[in-house]
């Protein structure tokens, strides 16, 4: 069976960024362990022996890795503003490059954008995110019958979106972070927001 410390998602793990998981661990697909929940960016300080949220964290996570690999296969998930990727390259370092899918929905996007963004040795896949959930924006870009899921586990419908994701061909407008930063609008502050 498939072990975390086995995937490039063990660092993360072992720094406590892996948090609320709604699924951690191996799936029925042999050599694949996933994630389903939130990665913290950023750490309050803390004080004594006190656990505080995280300051900044890329929410509606979802991650798929391989054993033995060296970087995280597919990651998509959800973040208050679109500069927030710099953060998120700063947490993942080297586990991200180039053969991977990577989705990042940004909330302070107009909704009518979509875009490539290159960063970090990677091309992100930047959307924006109103109301929907990154589940659900995904399974509808990779034109995903949700009813067809409905019967599967959570590992099993992270490695259909994973699979999904590794065949997706969808070309965007390729920007600079740079660029993308003059784009973005004020950052949205939302109480309640789905999971």
């Amino acid at each position: 069976m498939t072990v975390i410390t086995d995937t490039p998602l063990a660092a993360l793990d072992a720094e406590g960024r892996l948090l609320s998981p709604v699924f951690k661990g191996a799936t029925a697909k042999p050599g694949r362990f996933a994630f389903r929940g939130e990665i913290a960016l950023k750490f309050h300080v803390s004080m004594a022996d006190e656990k505080r949220a995280p300051e900044l964290k890329f929410d509606q996570v979802m991650a798929v890795a391989d054993a033995g690999a060296p970087t995280i296969g597919f990651l998509a998930g959800m973040a208050p503003s679109l500069e927030h990727i710099k953060t998120l390259c700063e947490v993942v370092g080297d586990k991200i490059d180039a053969n991977g899918k990577y989705f990042f929905f940004a909330c302070n996007l107009d909704i009518s954008l979509r875009y490539q963004i290159p960063y970090g040795g990677a091309t992100f896949y930047v959307l924006p995110l109103d109301e929907a959930t990154v589940y659900n924006e995904l399974c509808e870009l990779f034109r995903i019958e949700r009813n067809d899921l409905k019967k599967l586990d959570t590992g099993a419908k992270l490695i259909v979106l994973a699979e999904a994701a590794a065949k997706f061909k969808g070309k965007f407008d390729e920007i600079s972070f740079e660029e993308g930063l003059k784009i973005m609008g004020p950052i949205k502050v939302r109480e309640n927001r789905p999971v």
